[in-house]
């Protein structure tokens, strides 16, 4: 049984005691009343197998997810451009290269957990947004903002976990520069109306370093550098990695898997 129909069918169950609930909220009496009444078993829930924690900062992909990147190389990966991804790969790391644009993941996918690994340069140099700048894109048009901000001040709904240029981050969790950083995802996809506006809006949960940075924040529409937010209907997207023009040293990304909902 796929995810989304567990979903269905575990919500049907919850909003059936639920309605049982709310009918009885002034009976309260327990004659004839059982614990098995209020306990169901199926559907069950799938086993997955947890991942390694690292020494160093994060853990390992689990037995369901889909693994990005591996440490060997970038086969999941393309260039925005078109062809393959050229971002160097090194040691079990794969580093940005500004000359070659920014990259993104072949799959297209709707909502997931997304765990992504990332590390600013021990030798960074620069300040505000020209320190460390990069970012993750969900479904190709969503941001959430890649950045030093370890002692490094910038707009707040531009720093490290901000939905960028609209949402920003509860705190702030960076680790400093040479240490890896950890963001755990969690995004929902939006759904559209026939017009092309929102049914529903895209969401999403940032967790950096163990450290909740967005709870269910809602996206207002496309992240813009300038202007303000859009809304553009769409499907399935890639997860895109930014390779920014600032001129600081780039940053490296390991460790990187997902797992679709």
């Amino acid at each position: 049984m796929n995810r989304k129909k567990l979903t269905v069918k575990l919500a049907l169950a919850t909003c059936a005691m639920a309605m049982c609930v709310s009918a009885n909220a002034q009976w309260t009496g327990y004659a004839g009343i059982k614990p098995e009444m209020s306990e169901f078993y199926e559907p069950v829930p799938p086993v997955v197998t947890p991942g390694v924690v690292l020494n160093d900062g994060g853990f390992t992909a689990p037995s369901d997810a889909i693994v990005l990147f591996d440490g060997k190389d970038l086969s999941q990966w393309e260039s925005v451009k078109g062809g393959p991804a050229e971002w160097t790969v090194k040691d079990g790391v794969f580093t940005v290269d500004k000359t070659k644009g920014d990259i993104q993941t072949k799959q297209k996918f709707e909502s997931y957990q997304l765990h992504i690994e990332w590390r600013v340069p021990e030798n960074i140099t620069g300040e505000s947004q020209a320190r460390g700048n990069s970012g993750v894109f969900m479904q190709g048009m969503y941001e959430i903002q890649i950045l030093d901000c370890y002692n490094n001040k910038t707009y707040v709904n531009g720093q490290t976990g901000s939905v960028y240029k609209q949402t920003t981050p509860l705190a702030n969790a960076m680790r400093k520069p040479g240490e890896w950083n950890v963001y755990d995802i969690i995004y929902t996809a939006p759904t559209f109306k026939k017009d092309g506006s929102y049914r529903t809006r895209p969401t999403v949960t940032v967790i950096q370093n163990g450290v909740v940075l967005q709870n269910n924040t809602t996206i207002l529409g496309t992240t813009e550098y300038i202007g303000f937010p859009q809304v553009k209907a769409h499907g399935a997207g890639p997860i895109i990695l930014q390779s920014h023009g600032d001129p600081s040293e780039p940053i490296s990304f390991r460790n990187i898997w997902i797992r679709e909902m």
